[in-house]
């Protein structure tokens, strides 16, 4: 009994004590003792660590930023920073056996590391930076003449010489640097922003403006053979509603760049129905293009009315004016969207001339015009009854017009985005009638609503799924139609299609261009596809 009362006396007097010596310790205004290692920014500090812990010393002062990294090697080891006073500030490890790297904000005047564990640590202060040293590195501008001109306005310097230069020349300002071609695109004086509609990226790319001078720009490194057409729209109005409606705005202002010298088309009634465009050196050439002078198609048109469409639309057909039809080389050519054929395209001029040139056998050319949007959007994608009725209807009343036989071999269906996904599927549905395909940008990334792929392009799918067909195709895509947010774009699911294409064994003809979804580019495009598939 003696013995117990004598331990339990023994215990509450240890109690005591450490009781005592905590509220010292959490108490005492000096734990940060001068009798404690400092850790100095850049010097590896090793230690043992033995039964207790180890405390070292941060001289700190609040808003310091601190980089470092402790390791235990291959012991377990705890770490904890604590105020001046002993308060607990910041977790570091509860007990890591590897490196620990951290990151931190003083918030006082001092800081302690406690270390817990058994055994050597190496302990690492890498960064010690005050508060009135974060600062953000100076910009780094992919154009050096943009680099030089924010010099001379930090200096006191002016814009005026700046754009006398840039309209001398011409814009995008072109620029090579160590062997890589720099395009920047410029505005002067918009008032709150400015963005770019078809450059060099996969989306509307915002430009930024240099201080508070009038110079707004967007820099990028492009191939050497970039080849692109582009608008400008400042001050976008910033309007409620849902992301769509407020990407659409960029419609209102969108605009030939001013300083651009080759601006497209020509006779546009407005600067906001004209583009500007730009040709690198190396860009490659476009056959055809422009048109020859003396080109001169013959152009006849009449109504397509079509009850299973349920809508009526005036075709357009260019042929040579000394067409023979019994001609075994004529090409039949189909082109969706024709009414963007003929005014960005030029076909019929660009075909005539072509032929004329020896490049391509006699084409008939039948321009089928969208209707509209919605429309559009209805029919080219997945629509089997339009497919039909192209095939069934609208092709035999064009071969008797033309006065001409069917030959699927030397039929082709061709056209760009929606048009470029149509010419592929609709070629697959009815190779009977269109034994060739011609798509330039195709929007492969669709599907029908509710058809899940696994992950393969739907056209390609009904490739590797179905029998090997007679067709022949000519596929192309652009450099800057890559997907976004993880989603594969134009470019993917188009060499997608490729690869399925080939490994099928069909004929495949593959073209990439430094561009994007443009018809500067399908121009070409149309050209090289008809010549790689028909060409002499």
């Amino acid at each position: 009994m003696v013995r117990d009362f004598l331990h339990l006396c023994a215990g509450h007097i240890r109690m005591g004590l450490l009781a005592f010596s905590v509220t010292a310790l959490l108490a005492a205004p000096d734990l940060a003792r001068a009798d404690l290692t400092q850790l100095q920014p850049g010097q590896a500090l090793r230690t043992e660590i033995g039964a207790q812990s180890a405390d070292f010393a941060l001289e700190t002062s609040p808003g310091d930023y601190l980089a470092g990294r402790i390791s235990g090697a291959g012991q377990a080891v705890s770490a904890d920073l604590l105020f001046p006073d002993g308060r607990h500030f910041r977790r570091l490890s509860a007990g890591s056996s590897g490196e620990i790297r951290f990151q931190l904000v003083s918030e006082s005047e001092g800081l302690i590391l406690r270390l817990g564990g058994e055994g050597p640590v190496t302990l690492l202060l890498e960064t010690r930076l005050a508060l009135q040293m974060q600062t953000p590195p100076a910009p780094e501008w992919l154009s050096p003449r943009i680099a030089q001109m924010a010099a001379e306005l930090a200096a006191g310097g002016t814009t005026g010489a700046f754009w006398q230069e840039i309209t001398a020349n011409g814009t995008p300002l072109i620029e090579t640097v160590e062997g890589k071609t720099i395009m920047t695109f410029l505005w002067r004086g918009a008032t709150r922003n400015v963005r770019l509609i078809g450059g060099p990226s996969n989306d509307h790319e915002w430009l930024a403006r240099l201080g508070e001078s009038d110079i707004w720009f967007k820099s990028f490194e492009v191939p050497p053979g970039t080849r692109l057409s582009y608008q400008l729209a400042p001050d976008v109005p910033d309007i409620p509603g849902t992301a769509r409606a407020r990407r659409g705005a960029l419609s209102a202002t969108a605009q030939v760049d001013p300083l651009n010298k080759a601006p497209w088309p020509a006779d546009a009634p407005d600067r906001f129905s004209q583009e500007a465009s730009v040709a690198l050196p190396d860009a490659p050439l476009q056959p055809g293009w422009p048109p020859a002078p003396d080109a001169s198609p013959q152009i006849s048109r009449f109504a397509f009315d079509s009850p299973a469409l349920g809508n009526s639309r005036e075709i357009t057909i260019s042929q040579p004016q000394d067409l023979d039809p019994t001609d075994p080389d004529l090409v039949l050519l189909f082109l969706f969207d024709g009414e963007r054929a003929q005014s960005d395209v030029q076909a019929p001029a660009l075909l005539d001339g072509l032929t004329r040139a020896g490049r391509l056998p006699p084409v008939v050319a039948v321009m089928i015009p969208s209707i509209d949007s919605a429309t559009r959007a209805r029919e080219l994608p997945g629509d089997r009854v339009f497919a039909d009725v192209l095939a069934d209807d609208l092709l035999p009343e064009v071969l008797a017009r033309a006065g001409i036989r069917a030959n699927p071999a030397r039929t082709v269906l061709a056209g760009a985005s929606y048009g470029g996904l149509g010419a592929a599927r609709i070629a697959i549905q009815r190779p009977d009638a269109f034994g060739n395909a011609l798509s330039m940008s195709g929007s492969f990334w669709w599907a029908p609503e509710g058809v899940d792929t696994d992950g393969t392009p739907w056209v390609a799918s009904l490739i590797a799924g179905g029998e090997k067909l007679p067709l022949r195709v000519f596929l192309s895509g652009g450099l800057f139609e890559t997907g976004r947010d993880g989603t594969a774009g134009i470019l993917e699911t188009s060499r997608i299609l490729r690869d399925t294409l080939r490994l099928k064994g069909y004929e495949t003809h593959w073209r990439e261009y430094a561009g994007g979804h443009d018809y500067v580019i399908w121009r070409g495009a149309l050209a090289d596809g008809l010549i790689a598939l028909f060409g002499k």
